[in-house]
């Protein structure tokens, strides 16, 4: 009897071995998707470019223009 408790309690343990190990495979999969997706949003913001700097030098342009034209 005591042998068929020892294979029994060997089966536990290798089923929450596994369910550790399946947890941890999930873990490490969205770890990897958040740090691609991190990567991506960096890649687009670096390349993308400042519209808003654009449009506030030709309005200031604009401006100075509009008064020297008064004087």
């Amino acid at each position: 009897m005591n042998r068929v408790d020892e294979l029994i309690a060997a089966l536990k343990k290798t089923e929450e071995e596994k369910n550790k190990n399946t947890v941890l495979w999930v873990l490490a999969i969205l770890g990897a998707v958040a740090a691609v997706a991190g990567i991506a949003y960096a890649v687009y913001r670096f390349m993308t470019p400042d519209y808003l700097e654009d449009f506030e030098e030709d309005f200031d342009e604009d401006f100075d223009d509009y008064f020297e034209d008064e004087e």
